[in-house]
């Protein structure tokens, strides 16, 4: 039984991990650093413009943000990590807030770590990578914003992206474009056979 990504609610957002929702639904957990458009690519998924809010400026989702899918499963947005002009004191609430997330056994089925098909993981790419591997759940390494490159640049930046993240044979790689929607199908094809639905 396939899963009906039109039909998607917002349902809250977390600001303190007593309100991590914890009803049994499997839980497709994206995060990425704050200009990597991972607003635009669960919008893709979803077939929807601004369902998940597209910041004009980066660094705008500072909860854990759940969208109810098909009442079935939940896609649930970290807050994007990275960005420069969020103060020292509003990182450290984001810190605590993740690790509480990922130190909660069972809350995350399945990781989806966006990463910047252009350029080579950052240090917090890699640890957030770690992150969801610490988890022992499985997780999907999609390569955003492939529409910026020559066809010349794609295999040997995706290669540098498996590098850095020390991907092994059986980790899935997806190249994707949120503004042309190139991967949507291997995306959302990954996340179903990880769940197993």
């Amino acid at each position: 039984m396939t899963i009906n990504y039109n039909k998607a609610e917002f349902i809250r957002s977390a600001v303190r991990p007593e309100a991590f929702i914890r009803d049994g639904r499997p839980q497709v957990t994206f995060a990425g650093r704050s200009n990597v458009g991972k607003s635009s690519v669960i919008n893709r998924l979803l077939n929807r413009k601004n369902f998940a809010r597209v910041g004009a400026t980066p660094g705008k989702t500072t909860q854990v943000n759940y969208f109810l899918i098909d009442n079935r499963v939940y896609l649930t947005d970290l807050p994007g990590y990275g960005y420069a002009k969020v103060s020292k004191e509003e990182r450290d609430r984001w810190g605590r807030l993740m690790e509480s997330y990922f130190q909660e056994p069972g809350l995350i089925s399945l990781g989806v770590l966006i990463v910047d098909a252009r350029h080579k993981p950052t240090a917090d790419d890699v640890t957030m990578f770690q992150w969801f591997r610490g988890t022992g759940c499985p997780v999907v390494v999609v390569a955003n914003k492939l529409d910026k490159l020559k066809k010349s640049e794609i295999e040997p930046n995706l290669q540098l992206i498996r590098d850095t993240l020390e991907l092994e044979e059986q980790d899935c790689l997806v190249p994707f474009s949120a503004e042309k929607g190139t991967g949507k199908n291997e995306l959302l094809s990954a996340i179903s056979q990880r769940l197993g639905v």
